[in-house]
Order: C-alpha cells, then sequence, then structure tokens
C-alpha cells in the first residue's frame, strides 16, 4: 500500500486509508530504529482520533526498547519544549493541525527539536515503515510515563516579555477548540492582561469547524468578537496552535507577513546586526526592514523544516513565514505560537501604539495579495504558462521555491503546495495597490 501520508517535512493522511493505528504503531517502530532514542516524548492535539493513534505510536517505540514519556494533550511547540528543556533524544506531535476532520498526522523531531524531514530522516523512516507487516497490538495500553512540564513552559514563554512593562490590555482569543486555550489559562495569573475567551475548550468535534484562520472564511467570528470585546487586539490559533494570527484593534486582520517584520524590526531593535531568515512568498518589506536595521536577510523554501535548518546554519535570531510560524533562537530554533503574540503586546505596551498604526506604513508601502489557493488539474503546465507569459518582462528569477519573478514595481511566488493539492499564489509591489491587484487577476487568469 503507498503511504501517502509521508509528507515533506511531516506526516498527514486521511483516516483510516492513509493512517491508521497499524501505520502509526510502524512509525513508532521506524522512528526507534532510525533515529535510536533512548527517551521519546509525545502529545496529541484534540482530534477524536489522536489518542488511538498516540497509543499506537508509543506501543512500536516501547517495542523497541524506548522510554515513552506523555504530555497528553498540548500543542505542538510544548512537545518542541519538552524535547530540547529536558535533553530527550526525540518528540513526536500527533496532529492534523488544520486538515479535515477525518485527517491526523504527526510532527517528529530529535535530539534539540531538530526537526525530521524528508531529507533529515523522514524519507528512512518512510522506507521502514513501508516494508514492515507489522499488526499494532489490539486492545493493549502503552506504558508510557506522564511528564508534568507545563509550569516550566509557562516560565520559558514569560522570559520573553519583562511582565513589569505591560499595560492592562484586553485581548480576544479564539482557541478554535483546540488546546490552545489551555495555555491561556495558565498564563493569566502571571499577566495584567484581560483576556476575552472564544471557541475556548478544547472540543474534537470542532462545532465551530476546524481551526485555520488562514482562511478568509473562518475570519468573521474572530473580528467580530475583538470588535464586540473592545479588544487592542485579538488572536486566533490553528489546531496544534503553532501558528498564531493576529487582528487589530478594529478586528481588522493582519497579515502574518507584516507581523514577521514587525517582530524582526522589534527583535532588531534588542540585538542589532542578527541574521533573520524569511520564507520564498513574500519578501520585499521583511529585506527593506532588516537590512534597514543593521541585520541580515536569509531567504530559505517554505516549511518549516527548511526554515529551522537554515536558521541553524546561520545561527538566526528570528524566523518568520508569511503562514504565521514564528520561529526563535531562544527556542530551539522552532516555531511558537505564543511567543509572537506576547511580543506584540509588550510592543503596545511600550509604545502606546494601536496595533493597526504599528503596521500601516508597511501595509503601505508593499501591499500584498494574502496567499490565494487555486486546484488547477496540472499545476507545473499552470506554473509554466504563467513563466511563458512573463516571458523578457521580469528583471530576476528566483527556482528555490516554486517560481518567483520580480519585476521593477512588482513581484509574485506561485508554488505547489508541500501538504495540499493546491498551488498557491503571493503577489506584491511596491506602493501600489492597484497594480498589485491587477496582477493578482491576471495571474489568476492564466491559471484557470
Amino acid at each position: 500500500m503507498p503511504l501517502n501520508c509521508f509528507k515533506a517535512y511531516d506526516i498527514r493522511g486521511r483516516l483510516p486509508d492513509e493512517l491508521n493505528t497499524d501505520i502509526a504503531y510502524r512509525i513508532g517502530r521506524a522512528y526507534a530504529r532510525v533515529v535510536k532514542p533512548r527517551q521519546v516524548v509525545t502529545g496529541r492535539d484534540v482530534r477524536l482520533s489522536s489518542a488511538q493513534l498516540q497509543n499506537a505510536l508509543a506501543l512500536g517505540l516501547q517495542d523497541e526498547g524506548v522510554e515513552v514519556l506523555d504530555l497528553g494533550l498540548c500543542g505542538t511547540e510544548e512537545v518542541y519544549f519538552a524535547t530540547f528543556h529536558y535533553q530527550l533524544d526525540g518528540g513526536i506531535m500527533v496532529t492534523a493541525s488544520h486538515n479535515p476532520m477525518d485527517y491526523n498526522g504527526m510532527k517528529l523531531v530529535s535530539a534539540g527539536s531538530r526537526p525530521i524531514g524528508a531529507d533529515s530522516g523522514l524519507a528512512e523512516i518512510e522506507a521502514q515503515v513501508s516494508t514492515d507487516t507489522a499488526r499494532c497490538p489490539d486492545g493493549t495500553t502503552a506504558q508510557t510515563r506522564p511528564l508534568d512540564h507545563r509550569a516550566d513552559y509557562i516560565e520559558h514563554l514569560l522570559g520573553y516579555v519583562d511582565t513589569g512593562t505591560l499595560k492592562p490590555l484586553k485581548i480576544l482569543t479564539n482557541a478554535g477548540n483546540g488546546p490552545a486555550g489551555i495555555i491561556v489559562d495558565a498564563l493569566e495569573p502571571h499577566l495584567p492582561f484581560v483576556f476575552e475567551r472564544l471557541h475556548h475548550q478544547p472540543d474534537g468535534h470542532f462545532p465551530n469547524g476546524i481551526p485555520n484562520p488562514l482562511l478568509v472564511e473562518n475570519r468573521p467570528a474572530t473580528a467580530s468578537a475583538a470588535r464586540a470585546a473592545k479588544a487592542d487586539f485579538g488572536v486566533a490559533w490553528d489546531g496544534d496552535f503553532d501558528r498564531c494570527f493576529l487582528f487589530d484593534e478594529n478586528g481588522d486582520f493582519i497579515e502574518g507577513y507584516y507581523i514577521v517584520g514587525l517582530l524582526a524590526d522589534s527583535l532588531l531593535k534588542e540585538k542589532p546586526g542578527s541574521s533573520i531568515v524569511h520564507d520564498v512568498r513574500m519578501t520585499w518589506n521583511t529585506i527593506d526592514i532588516v537590512e534597514s536595521q543593521g541585520g541580515k536577510a536569509i531567504q530559505s523554501r517554505t516549511g518549516h523544516a527548511y526554515i529551522k535548518q537554515i536558521m541553524r546554519e546561520h545561527d538566526a535570531l528570528y524566523g518568520g513565514e508569511m503562514s504565521a510560524h514564528h520561529y526563535f533562537r531562544d527556542f530551539a530554533y522552532c516555531d511558537n505560537g505564543n511567543i509572537p503574540w506576547l511580543l506584540v503586546a509588550a510592543l503596545i505596551s511600550k509604545t502606546g501604539r494601536p496595533l493597526s498604526e504599528l503596521v500601516a506604513d508597511r501595509i503601505a508601502r508593499y501591499p500584498s495579495s494574502g496567499e490565494i489557493n487555486r486546484e488547477v488539474a496540472d499545476p507545473q503546465a499552470a506554473i509554466d504558462r504563467v513563466y511563458a507569459h512573463f516571458a523578457g518582462q521580469f528583471i530576476h528569477e528566483d527556482r528555490l521555491d516554486g517560481l518567483s519573478l520580480e519585476f521593477p514595481q512588482w513581484r509574485f511566488n506561485l508554488r505547489r503546495s508541500n501538504t495540499e493539492p493546491v498551488t498557491r499564489l503571493n503577489v506584491e509591489s511596491r506602493a501600489d495597490r492597484k497594480l498589485m491587484e491587477a496582477k493578482t487577476a491576471e495571474i489568476l487568469a492564466l491559471l484557470n
């Protein structure tokens, strides 16, 4: 049976044909043989299938002699934290993040929370799983050891801000019925903020829909609740809360691209000259900010495994993707969905300026389309068609990740998704929103 659940930098598939307890059990066995760990920490998201898959995974690890530590219901960032903070040999999070209800998956790391992707062990794990015929023992519960990590994790998060300088902001949080609300509740006693909660309780039935604020149709609930609460800003998370999405005091969604620039600017003021890693989809605003602060802007392929590897190579202070993944050197170069909003709250407290004002100038300088997804019958043919259309017009071409073409006043990136059957388009311009919109429409017409 083909293993369609193995992707470029994680495992993700439909239940039960692409991922099930037998495959999870074999993944545990293969992980143990490839990584050769003594202790591995596991955690799970709120999906109804996650506990069963986590148990099968743990059984596979145990059968290869690995001690398995269990975080229980948590976020991906907590698995990363436990792995590096307690100096464990690896970590595996059972999650399908923002995928549909009938999906699940896993994110894997080795010691130091180093990502395991196709180029760093995942292909070897897939090869072993593909030839393994072992079945998960029915009715068997793995003998795991609970790991009480949360107090240490909250202490770590609080280390990114000076709590004594924070103002009593009102913050609207939308956990999307995932586990993010658990962290909000744990942070609350240590912060002066007033939290207004939406879709707060973890619920694997997702009564308010799968949490994925990157989709435009999923944003109105957070936006309207932030306005109704008269919040200073709003935060929404995806299913495993390794991404956070911000809304300003007017309830307007702030594209992750501009949050990357905002955080890079703030962090470089504290540690000038540092390297900042960004993905290929939207680049001009980030490069402009980083270079104006005397930092070094470094481009990476899209995806957490690639970003983390480049960050490690350059000892980068921070890395950001416009898809709302934010990576921090002090967090073992991993992505985190709570550090960004804490830093934004600190910035609002320090400057006394609302979030809308903090990003307004950058949005005007580099207006962008946001990411637009299209299902096309032949993605490569569509990309080739777009390239032929603009042949002879562009001043720079980049094939690091999909097709990036740069023109004097605008640029775009067009790439096939590594995790979904779609082609993704991002367009930006230099202070010309009408040009950006016209070119976006022009490319979409070619795709269609």
